[in-house]
Parts: C-alpha cells; sequence; structure tokens
C-alpha cells in the first residue's frame, strides 16, 4: 500500500516479485515472480503458489515456484520488511502446497437421487463438530558500499544461496544487480523506488543448478519459507509486474486461529456457489469453473475474489484429507509465539481457518499492494437448505467460517416409482454404493476458457446476471420417462415443474446434509383450490 509515497508491508507479505512472463499465450498469466537470470535469456514462470501464517505480528511466508529456462545460475528477487538470518528460511516438500490447494480448490460432487419409495427416516440435521470447526566475500561488500547496497547477511539453504541485501539507492541497487550479471528487466528502477524509500530489504535466492533436480527441462525447486514480524499485513505485487505481459492471476491462501481474512484496499467479493450443472461438466470443471471466474471479475473489476474460508482441519465434502498437526507444523505453526494451554473443551478461536483469495490484475489496476484485514465469518456452498427451502447459493454471516466454491451434477432416479408417496430429492452416493471424491479445479491460468455458462449451469445466477438457456429447478425431477436423457445428460423437459413430487422433500446427502421441507407444493395446490373456487362462484 502507497501512503504519503512511502511503501508500508503490513504486518506482512513479502512476496513482492513473484512473477514472470507466462508462455500461455491462449490463457491469462499465472501471478509469477520477479526472477534474474545469470544469463541473456528469458526465465519463464508458470505457477506460483503462495501460502501464509499469521498471528499477533508474526507471518511466516512459504512459495512454490516452477521455471522454465536454462539451466545457468538464476535467482529469484522478494522484497522483504526485516533482515532475514539463517534460522528464518526453511526450504519444505513439495507435496504440502499441492494438499493445501487441493483443499481449498473449487470442488465438482455428484449426487445420486436415492429410491423415492424408500421408508423416511427420522428427520435430523447431522453437523459435525468437524463440520463447524472454523472452521560472498568482503571485496563484493565493499563494491556494493559504493552504491548505497549493501550485504546484511549470506547463507546457504537447500539448493539456494541467498543474500539479504539493503540499499540506500533504487539506482544502485540496480546498477548492482546488473553488475552481478543478474539480467533484471528492463524498467526495474522505477519500481523498486518505493521499496527502498520505505527502508525494505531484498531476499536474493540464487540457485544452483547443479543441486537441483530437473524434470523435462524443468527445475524441481524446493519451496521456501521465511518468517518475520511486522505490525502491518500486506503483500507487495507490483514487482511483479515487471515481468508482465497481460494479466496475472494471483491465489493467496492464509491460515489464521478462528480468523478469516480479506483485503482492505480494493473490493472484496464471493464467488457465485451451489450451482447445479450439467453432466458435461465433469469433462472440463477446470474451464467450467475459470469461466465462471472471468465473469465474476467481468461484473466486479478490480475485486479480490474469495473462494474459500473453512476450518483447516475439516472439509465437506472432501478433495483432500484436512491439513493435519504435523502439516499445520512445517507451514509455520512450529514459529508462531506460544499461546495459553487450551482448555479440553472445543474452542473455535483455537482452529486455524483456511482463507483461499484469488486475484487477477493487470499494470493499469493494480495501484496498490495487497493490504489483509480480519473479517466475520461465513457460511455457504454446503448442501444445506436455508430458511426457504433453498441451498445456500451466496455467502452469508454466521459463526463460524463453512463457506467454498461448490457446484453439483444431480442424477435423479431413473428406476420403476412404485408407491403412493414418492419422497423426490433425496441426495446421495451412487447406486452400487460408495462416495466418490470431489474434483477439484486447479491450474486455472492454463486450461482452454471454451465453456458457455449459459450452455451448462441449471439455475439462474443473478450475482453476475446469468441465465441459463435450459433453466430447471433443481428439486425437481424431471417429467420424461428414463432413459430420455440428452447428450449432456440433462432430460428434454428438465425445464417444467412437477407439482405432484414437490409437495415433502428430504435432502440428506452423505451423511452431512440438512433436512428442509418446501412450500411450493403447498402454495401450488393453494392456487389450484383458489382458482376451482372462483370458478365454482362464477357458475352459480
Amino acid at each position: 500500500m502507497t501512503t504519503g509515497g512511502r511503501t508500508s508491508f503490513g504486518s506482512g507479505l513479502v512476496v513482492a516479485l513473484l512473477c514472470g512472463a507466462v508462455a500461455a499465450p491462449q490463457t491469462a498469466s499465472a501471478f509469477c515472480g520477479f526472477y534474474v537470470s545469470g544469463s541473456g535469456q528469458q526465465l519463464y514462470n508458470k505457477a506460483t503458489y503462495v501460502v501464509m501464517m499469521r498471528e499477533g505480528t508474526r507471518t511466516v511466508l512459504s512459495m512454490q515456484n516452477n521455471y522454465e529456462g536454462p539451466p545457468e545460475a538464476f535467482a529469484m528477487v522478494v522484497p522483504v520488511p526485516v533482515v532475514l538470518q539463517r534460522e528464518n528460511v526453511h526450504t519444505l516438500e513439495r507435496s504440502v502446497f499441492d494438499r493445501v490447494d487441493q483443499l481449498a480448490a473449487p470442488r465438482l460432487v455428484e449426487y445420486w437421487e436415492q429410491d423415492p419409495c424408500t421408508p423416511r427416516r427420522p428427520p435430523a440435521v447431522r453437523v459435525s463438530r468437524a463440520m463447524v470447526m472454523g472452521a560472498a566475500g568482503g571485496g563484493r561488500a565493499r563494491a556494493a558500499d559504493d552504491l548505497g547496497v549493501r550485504i546484511e547477511a549470506q547463507f546457504v539453504v537447500g539448493e539456494y544461496d541467498i543474500v539479504i541485501l539493503s540499499a540506500s539507492d533504487s539506482s544502485g541497487l540496480d546498477t548492482w544487480l546488473r553488475r552481478e550479471r543478474y539480467n533484471i528487466p528492463p524498467g526495474a528502477e522505477p519500481v523498486l523506488r518505493p521499496y527502498v524509500a520505505a527502508g525494505t530489504k531484498f531476499f536474493v535466492a540464487r540457485v544452483d543448478p547443479q543441486r537441483v533436480r530437473f524434470e523435462n527441462g524443468r527445475a524441481m525447486l524446493s519451496p521456501l519459507r521465511f518468517h518475520y514480524d511486522t505490525e502491518r499485513f500486506d503483500l507487495p505485487v507490483r514487482l511483479g509486474l515487471l515481468n508482465s505481459a497481460g494479466e496475472q492471476d494471483l491465489i493467496v491462501h492464509i491460515l489464521s486461529r478462528g480468523q478469516r481474512f480479506e483485503v482492505a484496499n480494493y473490493r472484496n467479493v464471493t464467488i457465485p456457489t451451489n450451482i447445479d450443472v450439467a453432466n458435461s461438466v465433469r469433462e472440463r470443471f477446470g474451464s467450467f469453473y475459470a469461466a465462471l471466474f472471468d465473469r465474476t471479475v467481468q461484473m466486479n473489476p478490480g475485486a479480490v475474489v474469495t473462494e474459500y474460508a473453512w476450518g483447516a482441519s475439516s472439509c465437506d465434502p472432501c478433495p483432500v484429507s484436512p491439513l493435519d498437526p504435523r502439516t499445520m507444523a512445517v507451514l509455520g505453526e512450529d514459529v508462531l509465539p506460544p499461546r495459553a494451554v487450551p482448555s479440553s473443551r472445543w474452542d473455535p478461536r483455537q482452529t486455524f481457518v483456511l482463507t483461499r483469495l484469488h486475484y487477477r490484475y493487470t499494470r493499469d489496476s493494480l495501484g496498490e499492494d495487497l493490504v489483509f484485514r480480519e473479517a466475520g465469518a461465513i457460511v455457504g456452498g454446503r448442501e444445506i437448505e436455508g430458511r426457504e427451502g433453498r441451498l445456500e447459493r451466496v455467502a452469508r454471516p454466521a459463526e463460524v467460517n463453512n463457506f467454498q466454491a461448490r457446484y453439483v451434477i444431480r442424477h435423479w432416479w431413473q428406476g420403476p416409482i412404485r408407491c403412493a408417496n414418492p419422497r423426490r430429492g433425496v441426495w446421495g452416493g451412487p447406486p452400487g454404493g460408495g462416495s466418490p471424491r470431489p474434483t477439484a479445479a486447479r491450474d486455472l491460468a492454463f486450461v482452454p476458457r471454451n465453456v458457455r455458462l449459459d450452455e451448462v449451469v441449471r439455475r439462474r445466477v443473478p450475482e453476475i446476471r446469468l441465465a441459463p438457456r435450459r433453466r430447471g429447478n433443481p428439486f425437481n425431477p424431471p417429467l420424461t420417462a428414463p432413459g430420455t436423457a440428452d447428450r449432456q445428460g440433462t432430460t428434454d423437459d428438465e425445464t417444467r415443474t412437477a407439482p405432484s413430487n414437490a409437495a415433502v422433500r428430504g435432502a440428506a446427502v452423505l451423511g452431512c446434509s440438512a433436512v428442509g421441507t418446501s412450500s411450493d407444493g403447498i402454495v401450488r395446490l393453494a392456487s389450484i383450490l383458489a382458482a376451482l373456487l372462483i370458478a365454482r362462484r362464477r357458475k352459480g
């Protein structure tokens, strides 16, 4: 954030330079880092993951970058608010980022309508406790001083040779980096200037390719984690524009005890959720979600989109297992300030909340670094009906965080119905048993954007002014006979309602849903009776 000409880090984030140009012209660029090469060739970064843990004034930042480029030595430059020492920096297992990304990613689930003639079970709302848990040498140093650049610390961590720099002049820093044969992008000095003026330090991690494992020309770099203490909490991202060829996408995961986060200096929106979709979305869920996100950003220019806010130790449904104590320690809980011994009674304030924020920006739209603030708990995107008998379609305030981007394929009962009072809209697993895991939407910056939303959604989404070509009430079964599904897995008459089946319905999905009763059938029946009464009076 820029205030009075100064750049503040807040309590901090520090990856300001995470992003290079992406060689994927058919898609939006991924948020990448400020990579500087020891050769004259351009380095490319195709994916960046940022996970932050925050408590008090302590911030733990973990980041992973994949790049494609020549095997010569290269480095990445990251602005940090303080001088880091060897004990502040660690390398991590790559798998930890995959787990966090999958846990918070948008998900696609499939439900099957259960036999409408199955005897009714006693209605009960089953909400588990887990569901609501919120939810160099001296000569180089002297030469650096001549340019106003000072080497504050040097050490080795894994495959990284790390130098912490301070600078009193941005031109001197630009010159020093170039003289040290870092092929930094053109125009770096004006972008570095506000960080230098604010007293920011610079974390330069040079990678030795002799200590790196390569797969198909791509260096499999170990993720880096470092921690520091600052009063404010913000993420410098403007330096990443040095390598920008257009739009960039940034996904930030924030872990904090009992607390969701949002941005303080940009607009916040939540992604539309709980949308029933066509069967064809199964094969191209990533493209579907990318189109939905694009539409959301189009309708909310410059906004940061919240895609997930849920207790890190639970999920429903779960694309991957929740985060266990060992993973939390790897991500930084081991360096958080000590806390009082927890009581034997469960306290949601002691439970880490995982927030996922997704931001798309360009050179023109990014005026300030991101500043984070605490936000109230929200729920949405669950198989739980609200007061009006509808699933949660928009985020609403709550006591704990249970919000997710969730999309549903529903398979209506296709077998015979031989009972007088069938109950429609009771959802569960497939007829053969089992409980398939949800599909997570990942690598969204690189998926084809070729899905027409109005052809695959099954309800209106007023938040983004989207209407389906074929609209249907997701809780009313089709009127056509079994076996007449079209090529997208929906029936020809899906847009029609079925009064005889809409009077009472339960919703018990995979053991984690609430039970609700719709008034649609009662209202419809009252309308019919009123019409008959009026007709009788006219005849009389």
